[in-house]
Order: C-alpha cells, then structure tokens, then sequence
C-alpha cells in the first residue's frame, strides 16, 4: 500500500509541478478501468496483510501453493504479464522463493507489482491499447487493453484461493465490497 500511495504521490507532484491539477490515464479505456483495478489491488492488499505471518507457509495439501506463494505469485506475475502482454515485452519467468521471504518482504513484492500496473495504466497510449498480442497459455490473440482483463481475472484466482486459506484457518477474510 506504501508504494502504491507513494506512486500516486510522484505522479501527482509531477503533474502538480508541470501545471496540471489533475492525474488522469490517458485514455478512455484506462480512465474506466483504473477504479476496477484500484478496488481489485487494495482488496487484495487486505488479504495479504490479514494472515499472521507464522502461516504464511500454509497450504492446504501437499500440491496447493502456500498462502505466501500465492502472494508472491501474484505480485511477481502481475507486473510479468502487464510487461508481457500489455507493454509487449520480452520478459521471461523468475518467481522469487517465497519460502525463504517474510511477510513483509511478500508485501512488498506485491505493493511493487500492483504499482508497477497501476502505473501502466496511467500512462500507456491508445495505440499501444489497439495492439495484438498471442496470450502463451491459450494461444489467443487478443489485444493489450484485452490483456489487463486476463492480469485482474489471474489476480482474483489466486486472491481466492488465498481468501479460503484464512478461512481454513479460523481467520475472517477482509470484506469484499465493490
């Protein structure tokens, strides 16, 4: 949460500073998906911080992933996927070891993920937008604003699993409310 804030603070004051009052995406896409994304990430920020750190390693069998590496799952590949598939990048796959990270150092890859979004949306073009792109799992093509729809829908799968991981455990899972 303190990267995302502190994010929205630089882009504030750089925009403050070059005389516009107001930060907005550039466009009309971005300007209608931005709140979605916000309200996604914070939830998912909830999650994260509600389980104590002592089960951080918890899974529910033997194949499952821990709640910490669906945390780190998440963080690590949403900024992978918005340089993957949104920004067209070459990027390849290097999830860190959440097994050998605290909770904070988690957080903090998951703040630095959903920042790293938030502040694609702000600033990505049109034209980058109307872009294709062959998502790797499906084969689909689909475009790069399509692709932010496949970053929030991958999001909430592993901000699911994680949610009934605290439930598992006793521990009520943060409100959802849109």
């Amino acid at each position: 949460m303190k990267n995302i804030i502190l994010s929205l603070v630089i882009i504030f004051c750089t925009s403050f500073a070059y005389g516009q009052t107001e930060i907005v995406p550039k466009t009309p896409f971005t300007k209608t998906y931005l709140g979605v994304w916000l309200v996604a990430s914070e939830h998912c920020l909830e999650v994260a911080r509600a389980m104590p750190e002592e089960l951080y390693s918890y899974k529910p069998t033997a194949l499952s992933k821990s709640f910490g590496e669906q945390m780190v799952h998440i963080g690590y590949t949403v900024e992978l996927l918005t340089k993957r598939y949104v920004q067209g990048m070459d990027v390849k796959q290097n999830t860190p070891d959440a097994s050998k990270m605290s909770k904070a150092e988690i957080l903090e890859i998951l703040e630095n993920g959903l920042t790293y979004t938030t502040n694609v949306i702000y600033t990505i073009e049109q034209e980058q937008l109307d872009e294709s792109c062959v998502m790797y799992h499906s084969g689909n093509t689909v475009s790069r604003a399509f692709a932010f729809f496949y970053l929030q829908d991958h999001m909430t799968n592993h901000r699911a699993k994680a949610n009934l991981y605290l439930r598992m455990n006793n521990i009520q899972p943060p409100e959802y409310t849109w």
